[in-house]
């Protein structure tokens, strides 16, 4: 939500009584000056669990009585719990913002409750994607009102969660539409990783970037899981026309947000996405060849991260560069169990496995830091 003085500016200089220099000038000043009245991390934390726990608490309260309430009662509490929630954040808004932020996202959270509450009360018909759509439309909504990095992260949670459960309920979770799935999550979590740039910095393009780094290993783990097709989907295949569908806004959505958040700098997220697409061929279960199946996953996934520490020193970003040297060392981790452990004694992989841990993660560290100096010098 923009500060006060944010929306006095605004109407000063609609007003003319400043030049838009001057409001330029204030603002970078207040922008400098924004550290000194940020949250400490004791209070972030207590805010993060204080809400965590009034959440769940008035769910279970909700669940414990959920049999002893009619059906218009039932309803009522939903509305009740949705609406308290965003009045009581409003109302903190003036005075706390961090706390105001943190009881509107409460009331977000437990909008998708209530949906999913109600289709329960009136036996509505069963499509569970429905509800996550109108769960996601009510975060878009909240932060088209707020302009909440909160409601953003929501959003950019609930809105792929929509489009999966469709592509799921679509395909019958069918091998190859998995694979399409996988790999255009993937591709999100890359553009939301570099939604945060060394000239675009804001809170909302902040958790963004969280978002796609938690997110990505993970998905990458996703992606090489869907690809080997004995360990993922149904036997049965999707249909041709719907895997075209999946592959081309599976592929064009990711890469259109990244032209929206990035500009002319999203050709990164291009290559991002040749690289998501031949991760996907480094499968077991893949028409490749035997040698590529076998070690392409670790080489690949090795250029990955390489790729991603050259990707964070062009753009000066340091979480890229502490997830592409994680990578790396996940990367070698998984190749010494996988391909070597089980061909020496047990007494010589326990040795090779400390020596790899010490002095790889040395190394490791020593080229982490060089890494990251060389991005604070610039």
């Amino acid at each position: 939500m923009p500060a006060k003085w944010e929306k006095l500016l605004e109407r000063w200089v609609a007003a003319g009584l400043i030049d838009a220099i001057s409001a330029q000038r204030i603002a970078a000043y207040e922008a400098q000056n924004l550290k000194a009245v940020r949250l400490g991390w004791p209070v972030a934390i207590a805010l993060s669990f204080g809400g965590l726990l009034l959440g769940a608490g008035v769910l279970l309260f909700v669940a414990a009585h959920w049999d002893k309430l009619s059906p218009g009662s039932r309803f009522s509490l939903v509305l009740l719990m949705v609406a308290g929630f965003h009045t009581c954040g409003a109302l903190a808004a003036e005075r706390f913002s961090a706390l105001a932020t943190t009881l509107h996202t409460i009331g977000t959270i437990a909008l998708g409750a209530g949906i999913f509450l109600a289709g329960q009360i009136f036996n509505l018909q069963e499509h569970w994607p429905g509800g996550l759509m109108l769960w996601a439309l009510g975060a878009l909504l909240a932060w088209a009102l707020l302009r909440d990095w909160a409601q953003l992260t929501l959003v950019a949670v609930l809105s792929p969660a929509w489009l999966a459960g469709e592509w799921i309920v679509a395909t019958d979770f069918a091998r190859a539409g998995n694979l399409a799935l996988a790999e255009s999550l993937l591709l999100l979590a890359l553009t939301y990783l570099s939604a945060r740039t060394d000239s675009r910095e804001s809170p909302s393009r902040t958790a963004l970037a969280w978002l796609g780094g938690l997110a990505l290993i993970p998905l990458t783990l996703g992606v090489l899981a869907a690809s080997d097709m004995r360990l993922l989907g149904s036997l049965r295949t999707a249909p041709s026309n719907w895997l075209a569908l999946g592959w081309l806004f599976g592929i064009g959505l990711p890469l259109v947000l990244a032209g929206i958040l990035r500009g002319r700098t999203a050709w990164w997220n291009l290559v991002a996405a040749l690289w998501v697409m031949v991760l996907g061929t480094t499968g077991r279960g893949s028409e490749a060849p035997h040698l590529w199946r076998e070690l392409g996953p670790y080489i690949w996934c090795i250029f990955g991260s390489v790729g991603l520490v050259a990707w964070g020193l062009f753009e000066k970003r340091s979480e890229r560069i502490n997830l592409g040297v994680a990578g790396f060392a996940l990367t070698v981790l998984v190749f010494y169990f996988s391909n070597l452990m089980d061909k020496i004694d047990r007494a010589t992989s326990l040795v090779g496995l400390g020596v790899l841990f010490l002095a790889g993660g040395w190394l490791l560290e020593r080229i982490r830091r060089r890494l990251l100096a060389r991005v604070r010098r610039k």
